[in-house]
């Protein structure tokens, strides 16, 4: 393996730290984006329960803000509730903009690498090509290991920046989905405690 590296030249370096990158990044964004930390299930079910049985207090209120992303969303809007609905409304989209900054953390990375993986790739390809042309004006065609060397460097590092690139942009489309999905469903959760707490309209809020 380490033979096949070095013979795809010094472009291979770079290659293989964005393949580190990229499984550094998909193994964290995996275990952050994880829809039971990010929305759980009853979460809005149970505040509802504190609402109803007056135990909504500031010490719930910081418990709920540390517990999840919906909870820091739902904290923000509560702590503001009584100031009317679009009040809260409003502390409610700040919340969630910093939520989903948070949420799409590293993704911009990830979509980088996909991107310039295959033109490192076509630049170890290019510089292949140039020592084959260089060595054919100034050996001829004669000299066989030359030629193959750089050829070879060529098609290497062309791989190489595919292998990266693919899994990259897979990854990147999979975790920018799923930021999609937890998204709708935090508005869905904030809206209808904003219904709840500011609406004639019955809201359906499951109790856990």
């Amino acid at each position: 393996m380490f033979e096949i590296i070095a013979s795809g030249g010094w472009l291979m370096l770079p290659i293989i730290l964005c393949s580190i990158a990229v499984i550094a990044i998909s193994i964290e964004r995996y275990w952050t984006l994880d829809p039971s930390k990010i929305a759980p299930r009853h979460q809005l079910g149970e505040v509802w329960k504190w609402i109803q049985q007056n135990k909504l207090d500031s010490e719930k209120l910081r418990d709920l803000r540390r517990s999840s992303q919906l909870g820091r969303i739902l904290a923000a809007g509560l702590s503001n509730s009584r100031h009317g609905r679009e009040v809260m409304k409003d502390s409610i989209e700040e919340a969630a903009s910093q939520v989903v900054h948070d949420m799409e953390r590293y993704l911009g990375a990830l979509g980088t690498i996909a991107a310039i993986a295959p033109l490192l790739g076509l630049l170890g390809t290019v510089i292949g090509m140039i020592k084959v042309f260089t060595a054919l004006n100034l050996e001829g065609a004669g000299n066989a290991s030359v030629l193959a060397g750089g050829i070879s460097e060529a098609l290497l590092t062309t791989a190489a920046g595919l292998c990266v690139a693919i899994p990259a942009m897979m990854a990147h489309r999979f975790y920018v989905r799923r930021v999609d999905t937890l998204v709708v469903t935090m508005e869905q959760e904030a809206i209808k405690l904003v219904d709840a707490l500011h609406s004639d309209r019955r809201v359906d809020v499951k109790v856990a």
